[in-house]
């Protein structure tokens, strides 16, 4: 983390805090986080239906507030996981874009995303500019940490990588999970029309020229180094989730006073005098 900026985290969403100037902003994605996701609720209502039915013998022996719990938490654990897995690929991605050689030991479970990593850098010989950065945005109030910007070379058309092409500057995210999206040309976007970018000891500099954006996707099964459009239509989207992320922000601080004890409500229910000999 840069040097006079940390990130806290309130509400489940991420914010940067300039320690220099006492200026707190909202993170890049959890801005975009304020998109409904209408796949979620299905995804996660599936992957609870088959552990449910992948683990009947081992629920059965559980009771019936434990088996809940661990249904109920199902997802929870598998994004943790996703999560977990998906920085410790990203500290080596950094290591490894830096030009380090020893790595130290490698778990099981990204080994397979450094292989594919050492191969993107061997087909598309990106050339480091920088990483691990924060963009900064002093007109809209936002901020984020971005994965890298790279020299690549590409045909005229830029659809294709060509080390005899023309050198272009990209901003790259990284992507583990199982798919991409387009949200990503919204947080790429963003990070590109920032003020300033914040270097690992706390000082700021000018942006360098930004050509386009790709999103580099890898898995256990392989990778993907795909072209990602940015421009005024992401920008305006991601400005307005910003704006609803501020509305939300001021709602919830205020929310509780709105609300009022009842005026009316229905007449206590008749306690019987068998009832009450029953106690």
């Amino acid at each position: 983390m840069a040097g006079t900026v940390h990130t806290t985290y309130q509400g489940g969403h991420r914010f940067y805090a300039d320690d220099s100037t006492k200026v707190t902003v909202p993170g890049v994605t959890s801005v975009i986080g304020m998109y409904p996701k209408p796949f979620l609720a299905p995804w996660s209502a599936k992957l609870t239906a088959e552990l449910a039915v992948d683990s009947i013998d081992f629920l059965s022996r559980l009771q019936r507030e434990g088996a809940v719990a661990y249904l109920k938490d199902a997802s929870k654990r598998y994004t943790k996981e996703a999560a977990d897995k998906g920085s410790e690929a990203h500290d080596l991605f950094e290591r490894m874009i830096r030009g380090e050689q020893n790595l130290g030991r490698v778990s099981d479970r990204v080994a397979p995303h450094v292989r594919y990593f050492e191969e993107f850098i061997q087909v598309v010989q990106p050339d480091l500019i920088c990483a691990e950065d924060i963009a900064w945005s002093d007109e809209h109030g936002y901020a984020g940490s971005f994965d890298l910007i790279a020299e690549v070379r590409i045909d005229p058309e830029r659809k294709l990588i060509d080390h005899q092409g023309e050198p272009a500057t990209l901003m790259i995210d990284y992507k583990t999970g199982k798919s991409t999206y387009p949200d990503v040309a919204m947080q790429l976007t963003a990070y590109t029309m920032a003020n300033r970018f914040i270097s690992a000891d706390g000082a700021s500099y000018a942006p360098p020229e930004i050509h386009g954006g790709a999103v580099l996707h890898i898995t256990e099964a392989g990778w993907s180094f795909k072209s990602v459009k940015l421009g005024d239509e992401p920008m305006n989207a991601f400005l307005a989730a910003l704006e609803f992320f501020e509305a939300n922000q001021q709602w919830k601080s205020v929310a509780h006073g709105h609300l009022g004890k009842p005026l009316a409500k229905s007449a206590a229910r008749l306690v019987t005098g068998t009832e009450r000999r029953a106690r």
